[in-house]
C-alpha cells in the first residue's frame, strides 16, 4: 500500500501487500516483492531488485550508482533476496561492468549505516554490524557475522560461519568457521558458539579444530599445511570447504597471532 507523499514511478513493479511509507522515492527500473515494508524517506533507485518480505528502514538508499570512477553508466543491478532487513541509512550500490550486479542474499540483517559497495556478493543469513563498510567486490559466505564498525578492503573474501570482531580492519581473506580478531587482524580460534547454535556435531567441530591446529600451530607454511591436511585428515564437507577456500585465495588468508600474550602477568 503506497502512502500519500511517496513518489512511485509508474514503471516500477510493486508486488502485493507492499507498504511504501511517506516521502520515499521509487524509481522506474525497480522490482519489489510482495509483503515488503519500506519505511519513510527511503530511496530505491534504478536497478533495484528486492525480494519478498524485506524491511527497509528510514534513510536507506538502495541501488545508487557505484562510487567507482571506472563506472560509465552501464545498466547494472542491486539484487536483494527474501526476508532481508536493511536498517536506518544502509546504502547498497549497484554493480559495475566487472560483475554487473551487487547481491545481498536472503534472511540477512544489515544494521544501521552499513555500506555494501559495487559488485559485492553476500550470500544468506549474513549480519553486518552498525557502521560496517564493505569495499567493492567483497564476497561473504553464509552465516558470517561482520561486527560493528569493521572495514573490509575491496576484493576480500570472508568464509562461511565466520565472526569478525568489531572495529576490525580486514585486509586478508578470512577462511571458514573461525573468529578473526585483534589488531592487526589474526586467527583467534574457531567460532564455537556459532557452530553449536547451527547444530554442528561434536565430531564436526573437533575436525575443524584439528584442521586449524595444523594450519596455525604446526609451524608449516600454507602449502605444507594443506598437503598435510589432504594426506592425513579424512575427507569431509568441512575439510574441503576450508582447503578449497585457502587454495583459491588470491589475497592470502590471515595468519596466526604472534604478538605478546594478552594475559601475561595476570594472576
Amino acid at each position: 500500500m503506497a502512502q500519500l507523499n511517496a513518489y512511485i514511478h509508474p514503471d516500477a513493479k510493486i508486488g502485493k501487500d507492499v507498504t511504501i511509507s511517506p516521502f520515499s522515492y521509487i524509481a522506474g527500473d525497480v522490482i519489489i516483492g510482495e509483503g515488503t515494508w519500506i519505511g519513510p524517506n527511503v530511496t530505491i533507485m534504478d536497478g533495484a531488485r528486492i525480494g519478498k518480505n524485506c524491511r527497509i528502514f528510514p534513510g536507506a538508499v538502495i541501488s545508487a550508482i557505484p562510487q567507482d570512477l571506472k563506472f560509465k553508466g552501464e545498466v547494472t543491478t542491486a539484487e536483494i533476496g527474501d526476508n532481508t532487513t536493511m536498517r536506518e541509512c544502509v546504502t547498497i550500490n549497484r554493480g559495475t561492468a566487472s560483475k554487473g550486479k551487487t547481491i545481498v542474499g536472503s534472511s540477512c540483517l544489515l544494521m544501521a549505516y552499513s555500506h555494501v559497495a559495487h559488485d559485492c556478493i553476500l550470500k544468506n543469513n549474513i549480519i553486518l554490524g552498525n557502521g560496517t563498510q564493505l569495499g567493492g567486490e567483497v564476497e561473504i559466505d553464509d552465516f558470517a557475522i561482520v561486527s560493528a564498525h569493521s572495514l573490509v578492503h575491496q576484493f576480500e573474501k570472508i568464509g562461511a560461519h565466520v565472526i569478525i570482531q568489531g572495529g576490525s580492519k580486514v585486509n586478508k581473506d578470512i577462511p571458514p568457521y573461525i573468529i578473526a580478531a585483534r589488531e592487526p587482524i589474526t586467527f583467534a580460534g574457531i567460532n564455537l558458539v556459532g557452530l553449536r547454535r547451527r547444530s554442528f556435531t561434536h565430531q564436526q567441530i573437533a575436525d575443524i579444530q584439528e584442521i586449524y591446529r595444523i594450519i596455525y600451530n604446526k609451524g608449516l607454511n600454507v602449502s605444507q599445511a594443506l598437503a598435510f591436511i589432504i594426506d592425513n585428515i579424512p575427507q569431509t564437507a568441512e575439510r574441503d570447504l576450508i582447503v578449497n577456500f585457502i587454495k583459491n585465495s588470491k589475497r592470502g588468508v590471515l595468519r596466526e597471532y604472534t604478538g605478546p600474550d594478552p594475559n601475561e602477568g595476570i594472576d
